[in-house]
Parts: structure tokens; C-alpha cells; sequence
């Protein structure tokens, strides 16, 4: 039974984003408080604990509380995070042999923990199975490597098979998964037979994986993708009930996707809404016959972050003015090489914190301190006069942002500033990087 105790509080009280508004009152309070924001903290990496908290409840609340639900590592790989997370009793999807260890580190439980690398090699399956981690194999040759390795070993991990249903990308090719040609499971169309034949084969293989993508993927892609490989689960199973198989496919993990919003005027999805047409689309897949398990991470952290960078001065031309700030495409890869796909909102606070809602005469260019040309995370922008020692906003950064942190020019991660209750409680999740961190990097 899918119990709705406690849920609409949740579900109405939680908005999809941070407003410039809040992080101006958060950064405020910050700045007033001795010590928590020092001379060398030119940029810092903000989390809302309690935005963040409030998202895995409501993933929590939408689904039926029978399903597992594991929080992709990769969008927010910070320590403090995971500790968190698992104490909201969430697992973890993992997709490196560090980012597993990094999860054991953290305390998940094995049944927890879901490893999906596309290219794991046959020690690091090994030491999944020894440890009973959930195993995705991507192929069939890694189906043959884990039957070797069982041989000679026992295991309790359940042993899955990622497919590709090939129901086509969406609008962000580069996070689309099940085009028709991925790098990513066993296609579905030409390798039909051999996936029924893989399952009647291996007497450990009870599960399967599927990911359709992240982010410019909508809905109907999502459920379609699911449906087509839930849809081949029945015909593999009724296959192995005529066969008198005592033995079914009974875990389908449906991976995550789920866009969020970068803009403040875009409508949002919801995932009460996603579950809703997920379940009317795919009846079975919640009555009782499975165990559902889901992989989120864009969707539990993106609205969650933001950062703030000091103005270290600004060049006013005839036809723009160019703001240099303390992080470019070191924290913001995606949207300094990809801009016609990736976005961030953009505010801006005086020296003090308060936000400035006045307007510049020329538009801006807001550039990164990288040593070259395409270090700049947004342009053409209409905004207030910005000085220097303002501070410029980045909303919603809480994802595959500073986990995909490039060391280009050696610059120093900023601190990592969590909060909760809009600022009334603050803690360092991450200091600063020093200069001897950087140099150890590279030792």
C-alpha cells in the first residue's frame, strides 16, 4: 500500500528553487558572523541542508515506501553529504571504484550501495561480489567475467544487466544514454534473443538497469524508455515460468533523469507527477512483483546549491562591461564549453550581501580567472551596476558543479558553506583548499 500519511506538507511547502532573495538574506547573515568567511574566500560553495533534507523526503514520500531509492554519488561526492544522506536512509549509486570505496567509507550498507561503472574490471567486480555490493553489468562480457569470478566465490550481491532500449536522446545530447548507439548497457532491438537467452543462462542474474538520461530528457522519454525494458522483464519471465524456472527477474532499477529547473520562470516537473504518470504508464511495476530501486542525483541536488564570488574588479567597454569573478569553467565546465545547453541564473548583492535590483545602461559579461578565452560563464546579461568587491550569485549549482572541479591553472576549491533553517544554523562541510592541498595534487 503507497501510504499519503504526512505527505502533503511536504509536498506543498516545498518550492523547486532557491530565490536570489534568500541567498542574499543567507550570504548577509554569513558575512556578519566572525570567522566563518575569511580574506582568502573570494568564492564559496553554498548547500542548503534543509532544501536538500526536504528532496529526499519528497522522493521519499511520492514513491511507495517498498522502493529503494540511491542517490547518484557523482552529482555531489562531498563526504559531509553522504554522512547525511545516509543518516536519511537513502542509499548510494556509485559509478567508480573510488566512489564505491568513498560510499563503504561512509557507512552504506552493501544492499545499499549500486555499482554501474561502464567499464569495471574484473578485480573491482570482484570485490563488489566479495563485499555483496549491487552489481549493473553493462555487457555481456562482464555477464561472463562475474560467471567466472562466481565460480570459485560466493556472493549475496544482486547481479543486474543494464539495457539500452534505444527510445532515442533528448534535447542535451552529451546527457542522453539510450540513443541508439551509447556507450552505455546492451542494446535492446538487435539483442533481443541473447538477453532472453543471458537470463535463462545465468542462475544468478535477477535484475536489470535502466537509465535513460539526465536533464533535457522529459517525462514521456523517461517512462518510455522504462516501459520498453519492464516490458521485455514480462517476456523473459513468462518464458522462464513455461520453462518450469524457478527463478524471475524481480529487481528493476529505473535509474534517475528527472529534469530540474534552471530557470526561474520554466515550469517544473515534479516528482509526485513523475510517479503519477509512471505508475499509470507501468502498472505492474509497483504491484508487488518487483523491487524497485531508483538512481536521482541532478534531481536531490541541483536547486539545493549556489555559490558566491567576490567582484575582483570590473572592465567597462562602450558595448559591455566584463565582470572578473574567483570561478569560471574550473566549477562550471558544463556551462562555460556547452552555454546553448546549460544555464544558471544570475544575481548580484552588494559588499554587505544585499541583493541590487537597480539597471546597468550596458550589458555584462561575467568571465572566470582561467587563462583562456572561453572562460566565461555567461554573457549579454542585463544586470544592476555591479562594482568591485560585489558579489555575483550563481543559483542552483548543487550538481555535477564542483564534482566535475577541473584543476585547470591550479586554482584552489573554494569552502563549502552548508545551512539550514535559511541561515540560522551554519557548518563548514569543506575548508578551502590551501596552497599545499593543490601542490599535493600534483606531487
Amino acid at each position: 500500500m503507497h501510504s499519503t500519511i504526512g505527505k502533503t506538507d511536504i509536498m506543498e511547502n516545498l518550492k523547486p528553487f532557491l530565490t536570489a532573495t534568500e541567498m542574499s538574506h543567507v550570504l548577509k547573515h554569513a558575512l556578519s558572523i566572525p570567522n566563518l568567511i575569511n580574506e582568502d574566500d573570494t568564492a564559496i560553495i553554498w548547500i542548503d541542508l534543509t532544501f536538500l533534507n526536504n528532496r529526499i523526503k519528497q522522493l521519499k514520500q511520492a514513491f511507495p515506501s517498498s522502493t529503494t531509492h540511491t542517490i547518484a554519488l557523482k552529482a555531489n561526492p562531498l563526504t559531509s553529504i553522504l554522512h547525511k544522506m545516509k543518516a536519511l536512509d537513502v542509499g548510494i549509486e556509485v559509478a567508480s571504484f573510488p566512489e564505491m570505496y568513498m560510499a563503504m567509507a561512509a557507512g552504506f550498507e552493501p544492499e545499499k550501495i549500486i555499482f554501474d561503472s561502464p567499464s569495471k574490471t574484473v578485480s573491482e567486480i570482484g570485490f563488489a561480489l566479495k563485499n555483496d555490493i549491487h552489481l549493473n553489468a553493462d555487457s555481456f562480457t562482464e555477464l561472463e567475467r562475474i560467471d567466472e569470478i562466481l565460480k570459485t566465490n560466493s556472493s549475496k550481491s544482486i547481479i543486474g544487466l543494464r539495457i539500452n532500449p534505444q527510445v532515442g536522446s533528448g534535447s542535451i545530447k552529451t546527457t542522453s544514454v539510450a540513443g541508439e548507439i551509447s556507450k552505455f548497457g546492451v542494446p535492446i532491438t538487435s539483442n533481443r534473443l541473447q538477453l532472453k537467452e543471458a537470463f535463462a543462462k545465468y542462475k544468478w542474474l535477477n535484475a536489470v538497469h535502466v537509465h535513460i538520461g539526465s536533464q533535457g530528457c522529459p517525462v514521456p522519454l523517461l517512462i518510455q524508455g522504462i516501459k520498453t525494458v519492464v516490458d521485455l522483464v514480462n517476456e523473459i519471465n513468462d518464458e522462464l515460468n513455461q520453462q518450469d524456472v524457478k527463478r524471475l527477474i524481480s529487481v528493476v532499477d529505473i535509474g534517475g533523469g528527472l529534469p530540474v529547473t534552471y530557470y526561474q520562470d520554466e515550469k517544473v516537473v515534479s516528482i509526485q507527477h513523475f510517479y503519477d504518470q509512471l505508475q499509470s504508464a507501468i502498472p505492474e511495476l509497483f504491484s508487488g512483483k518487483f523491487r524497485v530501486i531508483t538512481e536521482f542525483g541532478r534531481y536531490i541536488h541541483a536547486n539545493s546549491g549556489w555559490v558566491s564570488s567576490r567582484v575582483e574588479l570590473v572592465k567597462r567597454e562602450k558595448k559591455c562591461a566584463i565582470a572578473m569573478i574567483h570561478v569560471g569553467a574550473d566549477l562550471l565546465l558544463r556551462e562555460c564549453y556547452n552555454p546553448q545547453d546549460w544555464h544558471h541564473e544570475i544575481s548580484v548583492t552588494d559588499t554587505f550581501g544585499n541583493l541590487k535590483n537597480n539597471s546597468d545602461k550596458n550589458n555584462y559579461m561575467i568571465a572566470g580567472p582561467l587563462c583562456f578565452s572561453g572562460d566565461v560563464i555567461a554573457r549579454d546579461l542585463q544586470l544592476p551596476v555591479i562594482e568591485e568587491n560585489d558579489f555575483i550569485l550563481i543559483h542552483d549549482t548543487g550538481a555535477y558543479t564542483f564534482s566535475m572541479w577541473s584543476r585547470y591553472n591550479s586554482r584552489q576549491m573554494p569552502k563549502v558553506i552548508g545551512y539550514s533553517d535559511n541561515g540560522a544554523h551554519f557548518e563548514i562541510l569543506k575548508e578551502r583548499e590551501s596552497l599545499q592541498d593543490v601542490a599535493n595534487f600534483w606531487s
